[in-house]
């Protein structure tokens, strides 16, 4: 279904006495729930039902029950532009389509606009670099599926339409993306090692997320290859969920703090000076270095890496016992 489209459907009788929003879900297919009720929210949506006098016309409801046979018109308004102004600001995309793009972030940049970051955020560098946005939610806007924290580098997808969020959305839901990180840590952590606590809003400091928050959301990290230098581990880190500061709050939580991180307790005055390179860090230790997912339109699975950028590299390349003497080690 494209922008400026009206098409009408007959109610079949497999969705029979179902709510309005639940059934449109269903015959539209590449819809939200939330984008179908701000549609009939904003009069975009008309219900005809035959009586024994001729067809009658109702008022459409999100929660108003509909029958076999009725006839639901949905008309989709053109994509207005977005409101966010676009930045021509540099941005590394390594790939894209009709249907997406993918980014490599660098540090210091914040995904989208939002209180005290209205500017210079990656969305708003997006719209000045593509050009074949076709409107998501209403809006000539990219949609963004996932976010990585301002301080981390890295991978991450971007939907160019709302077929493509509503898709790479539901594989996000269903864990269905693979997303692998590189950490720089405090202390040993063997490879192998699996990190499973919920995480929700931290109750005495309303920036962090904690481990022991009262209403907390399951989430699993797992260590898939490490190695050992003095007083620190290079990880290699999988998530299997995308809780806000997951991997730094995980780590913090099992007395491994990433380096570099002042939120979590990564950040150490006194450090021995054979590893003195880490004080240079001006962000945690973070690279979202690889992302895998289904194509939302053709299937595809698609892969992408993201090497370390040269802030990373450059302490890493000063530290003892880097690089590795096995090169399967790291």
């Amino acid at each position: 279904m494209h922008d400026g489209e009206s098409r009408t459907f007959l109610v079949p009788g497999d969705l029979d006495a179902q709510r309005l929003d639940r059934v449109l879900v269903a015959l539209l297919g590449d819809y939200s729930r939330s984008q179908i009720q701000r549609l009939i929210s904003d009069h975009h949506v008309a219900i005809q039902r035959q009586g024994p006098k001729g067809p009658r016309s109702y008022e459409a409801r999100a929660n108003l029950p509909i029958h076999e046979g009725d006839e639901v018109t949905v008309s989709l308004p053109s994509a207005a532009p977005s409101t966010v102004a676009s930045e021509a600001l540099p941005l590394d995309i390594v790939y894209q389509d009709r249907d997406l793009a993918v980014v490599n972030k660098p540090a210091g940049m914040v995904v989208h606009p939002s209180a005290g970051h209205a500017s210079g955020t990656v969305v708003n560098a997006l719209l000045h670099h593509l050009d074949d946005l076709s409107g998501v939610g209403g809006e000539l806007r990219p949609g963004v599926v996932h976010r990585l924290d301002r301080g981390t580098s890295g991978l991450m997808v971007v939907a160019k339409n709302d077929a493509a969020h509503h898709e790479l959305a539901r594989q996000f839901h269903d864990h269905a993306v693979e997303k692998e990180y590189i950490a720089l840590v405090w202390g040993v952590v063997q490879a192998g090692r699996r990190i499973e606590a919920a995480i929700g809003r931290d109750p005495s400091n309303r920036l962090k997320m904690s481990t022991r928050a009262s209403r907390a959301r399951d989430a699993v990290t797992r260590i898939t290859r490490a190695h050992h230098m003095p007083g620190l581990t290079l990880c290699q880190v999988a998530i299997h969920t995308g809780r806000t500061h997951q991997i730094r709050v995980h780590l913090s939580a099992i007395g491994h703090p990433i380096v570099g991180d002042s939120t979590y307790g990564g950040v150490h005055r006194r450090v021995p000076g054979d590893i003195r390179a880490v004080q240079r860090l001006q962000r945690p230790f973070l690279h979202a270095a690889r992302l895998a997912f289904t194509h939302p339109a053709d299937g595809r699975r698609m892969q992408f890496i993201a090497e370390l950028p040269d802030d990373l590299t450059q302490v890493l390349e000063d530290l003892p016992g880097w690089p590795p003497e096995d090169k399967d080690e790291a």
